[in-house]
């Protein structure tokens, strides 16, 4: 089975492909603007034919999509993770290849939810923010291009790799910052926020289950389970050996607050630094998940822990 992978250097992108590569009937090839990829072509701005000659050339059966952006502004966001996927689209529509696309998409599409619901594939799309509003376009665009294409909506992914500026990824910072300071107290807000954490490689698994099914429209790919951020710092805590106390500051339940590192010569004269969630989905996201078990025999297998633990190293890394 040949696969065009794109966006194979991105954080998901990395364990997709190496979960395809795992797979001896897979040929891959990288599509992507860094140096590192196979064939270099951006999708913001290279044209669909262009993209066509080359899926005439390669001739994929599966074509995944793991290429967006979560930061910058509604510019970018839209020409990234909206624009990028029409020209997609549009070259597999051109395209003699007959490919299958596997597109990832993102629970931030469905925006916020009840708290104590858990969100099935059918529910009415409401996203919170810029970013949530550029990736539902991209699926539109998706379930209504007429090719043979599912779109994984993935939920909060964490594991290795979680980059620095996520939720967790600022956690396991201030967590290593306070250890190697010796402070025995960390203090922290916004810990209200519950999400549904799915490890990456369980991600990527789903990715090469419906690469090879005939499942279509939207699967949700999340554990079936959400997880308030203050557990998740406990857990944290104890994968580290963080002996100290974690004390939660009086702030908006939406927004994850870290002391910022004290200014040089003036200890302890730094403010608190507010980071906003960007997924723009409120207090609470939980997965059906039921869809993924029944269309495609995937069911999540690494537990937070785990996760969290993976996480710790890379940061415990950095001391």
């Amino acid at each position: 089975m040949r696969v065009l992978l794109i966006g194979a250097n991105g954080y998901l992108g990395r364990y997709v492909a190496d979960r395809l590569l795992a797979d001896p009937a897979v040929q891959l090839t990288a599509l992507g603007r860094g140096d590192d990829a196979d064939v270099r072509f951006d999708l913001a701005t290279g044209s669909p034919g262009a993209l066509t000659r080359f899926l005439d050339a390669v001739h994929p059966g599966v074509v995944v999509n793991c290429a967006g952006t979560t930061r910058g502004g509604a510019r970018e966001l839209t020409r990234h993770n909206t624009v990028a996927v029409a020209t997609i689209c549009e070259s597999l529509r051109r395209s003699g290849c007959g490919a299958r696309l596997v597109h990832l998409g993102c629970a931030s599409e469905y925006g916020p939810s009840q708290p104590g619901s858990s969100t099935a594939e059918d529910a009415v799309p409401r996203p919170g923010g810029p970013y949530g509003v550029s990736k539902l376009a991209a699926t539109e665009l998706v379930l209504g291009s007429g090719l043979d294409a599912v779109v994984l909506r993935v939920f909060s992914p964490v594991g290795p790799g979680t980059p620095a500026g996520s939720p967790l990824g600022r956690l396991a910072e201030a967590m290593r910052r306070a250890m190697q300071s010796g402070d025995n107290e960390l203090k922290l807000g916004g810990l209200g926020v519950q999400r549904d954490f799915v490890d990456v490689r369980d991600v990527a698994r789903a990715v090469h289950a419906a690469s090879l099914s005939a499942a279509q429209g939207v699967v949700n790919i999340g554990t079936g389970r959400a997880v308030r951020l203050r557990e998740a710092a406990a857990v944290l805590a104890r994968v580290a050996g963080f002996g100290g106390s974690l004390h939660e500051l009086d702030s908006p339940p939406a927004r994850l607050v870290i002391p910022a590192p004290a200014s040089e010569g003036h200890p302890g004269s730094a403010p608190p630094t507010a980071y906003p969630y960007p997924d723009g989905c409120g207090t609470w996201q939980q997965a059906d998940v039921r869809t993924a078990r029944d269309r495609l025999g995937w069911r999540p297998r690494i537990v937070l822990e785990e996760s969290l633990a993976d996480i710790w190293m890379e940061a415990a890394c950095r001391i």
